[in-house]
């Protein structure tokens, strides 16, 4: 029997047919990459954490280095949650009963553990963080400190790697617990009404794509244009972000990593087709997307995630390449300075 490919996980999970467990990399030194962790926003233990700072990062950054920087911040979580890829180009990747046999979340109990003051560090650059974080106290009182997140942070994530990378003012990017609050202040920089908004909203297919753009879904609604969700500005919607960190045209996909993807920090391959004019777009999927939100920066490379410090020292440190990664085609980058 061959190996799974919806998901081949690195970290300490074991996730799929065949997959290995072995230790998920620590993030780089300060060094090789200035971002603080998460983690260091809080204090206290699992069930008395306390926020210790909710402030964005001073250092502001402009065009492709504003890009390159959301890239390599993001790209690091996703390392140290473990490099888990999910297929989104398979059409048996979302079979509702497979995932119910396999289990909802992608992380075991230790890295569970392992992880939760990072997410804890997420919540504290949205307004509702310091709340969120007391209600989660009281679950790891009750529950265990194996107890999985009970509110959805998947917008904390997208929150903290725009906070992290400079954009530190409401104007420019508006944290929030949900999705639909930046997304509705890139509608309106679209129309006009949000002038300092790092973010524009475009449909699918309707602008070029790049490596530090955001693409979206909307679940309930199920929004399928720009359109349908500005007929509900300000409403509460399940909506779902991702971050774009590569383009592959000869393979037909797009890659983007985003939060809260079965409880981790996980990498989507998502289906894609090219246009003439615009390029490489989303195609199609088990869950279509409906809004690219494209950054006000100018272009980085495509390959972008090859050339990330993250992926640059593990190249380098002489190990393996992960299993997720050289099952999903993920090759090492060949020019990697070491």
């Amino acid at each position: 029997m061959r190996p799974q490919t919806i998901l081949l996980a690195a970290g300490m999970m074991t996730v799929g047919l065949g997959a290995q467990t072995v230790s998920a990399p620590e993030r780089l030194p300060l060094e090789r990459l200035d971002v603080s962790p998460p983690a260091t926003r809080v204090t206290g233990d699992l069930g008395s954490l306390r926020v210790h700072s909710g402030a964005c990062r001073a250092q502001e950054l402009s065009g492709a280095a504003l890009r390159r920087r959301i890239v390599d911040v993001t790209v690091q979580e996703w390392s140290f949650f473990g490099h888990a890829v999910l297929d989104y180009t398979r059409p048996d990747v979302f079979d509702r009963s497979r995932i119910r046999r396999r289990g909802w979340s992608l992380l075991g109990r230790e890295d569970t553990v392992r992880v939760a003051d990072s997410i804890a560090g997420y919540w504290t650059v949205t307004p509702e963080g310091s709340w969120i974080i007391e209600n989660q106290n009281r679950r790891w009182n009750q529950s265990g400190v194996a107890s999985r997140w009970r509110t959805p942070w998947s917008a904390a994530f997208i929150s903290w790697v725009m906070c992290e990378s400079g954009l530190d003012e409401m104007d420019q990017f508006r944290r929030a617990v949900a999705h639909h609050s930046y997304i509705d202040q890139a509608i309106r920089a679209r129309d006009g009404g949000a002038a300092s908004a790092a973010f524009t909203a475009y449909d699918i297919g309707e602008a070029p794509i790049t490596p530090g753009d955001l693409l979206c879904s909307g679940r309930r609604p199920a929004y399928r244009t720009v359109a349908d969700r500005r007929r509900q500005m300000g409403e509460g919607a399940r909506t779902h972000c991702d971050i774009v960190v590569k383009l592959e045209p000869d393979r037909d996909r797009i890659l983007a990593i985003g939060g809260n993807v079965r409880a981790t920090v996980g990498l989507k391959l998502l289906p894609a087709a090219v246009d003439a004019e615009v390029g490489l777009h989303p195609a199609g999927g088990p869950r279509p997307l409906f809004v690219h939100l494209k950054l006000a920066a100018e272009p980085i490379a495509p390959d972008a995630l090859d050339d990330t410090p993250t992926l640059r020292a593990l190249r380098c440190t002489g190990l393996a390449w992960p299993e997720s990664l050289r099952a999903a085609s993920i090759a090492p980058a060949s020019a990697a300075r070491c």
